[in-house]
């Protein structure tokens, strides 16, 4: 592999950008896709490889390739260091998410009570902001605190998120989407909001709980959304 592709490599990676590394076996000639200069048919054989997460060698014309797909990790954002993300995350880590505590309460969101996560103690909105969410990306509000959860809501659902969740009652859920709408969210966006957050599974403890709200995200991960609404 080249310095220029290595470079262009870890660039992507970086800001969590997809991306397919291309290699044609007969002069180890390069891309990363996408690229303007690449030809159009292996741009869109990258693309797909991308759409498909599956890496391989394709042939185009009479020219074979080996092509890498190198989408980002899923990403879970939990907004809330409390009892149910303890179990959370590393339920989460587990299922190859990367996984990041935002918590501006340095009581709730420190290594003694997350010991080894990523945590953000910046206020939500900032931190999901920073986070720059994307199709790989679910979020997950935990802390019960519209101070909190609300602004980290609002900053997801502008986004592509493929997962948005939050804990609490119907009728807590009831007013939260009152909140949003005020802010200019319309009913499409506050449809993607999966509250109450988790598959009805009768979780009651802490635990059990975490394991619907995973439970949910790998479903809407691997079914492409189609998650039964409660």
């Amino acid at each position: 592999m080249k310095l220029a592709a290595i470079d262009a490599l870890a660039a992507a990676a970086e800001a969590r950008r997809p991306v397919a590394f291309a290699k044609r076996l007969s002069d180890a000639a390069e891309f990363v896709l996408p690229d303007a200069a690449a030809p159009a048919a292996l741009t869109e054989a990258g693309a797909t490889a991308l759409a498909t997460n599956k890496t391989g060698t394709v042939t185009i014309g009479d020219e074979t390739w080996f092509i890498e797909a190198r989408n980002p990790p899923p990403q879970l954002i939990l907004i809330g260091g409390v009892h149910i993300a303890q179990s959370l995350v590393p339920l989460a880590t587990m299922a190859g998410f990367a996984v990041v505590l935002v918590d501006p309460r340095r009581g709730f969101g420190n290594q003694e009570r997350f010991p080894g996560a990523a945590i953000s103690n910046d206020w939500p909105d900032d931190a999901v902001r920073a986070l720059r969410p994307d199709s790989h990306t679910a979020l997950v509000t935990l802390t019960h605190d519209p101070k909190l959860d609300d602004p980290a809501l609002d900053e997801v659902l502008r986004s592509a998120a493929f997962y948005i969740g939050a804990l609490g009652s119907r009728k807590t859920h009831a007013a939260r989407l009152e909140r949003l709408a005020s802010l200019g969210h319309g009913e499409a966006a506050l449809a993607r909001i999966h509250g109450p957050v988790g598959l009805n599974i009768g979780a009651v403890s802490a635990p059990e709980i975490a394991l619907s709200v995973m439970a949910e995200i790998v479903a809407a991960r691997r079914q492409g959304g189609l998650v039964p609404r409660k």
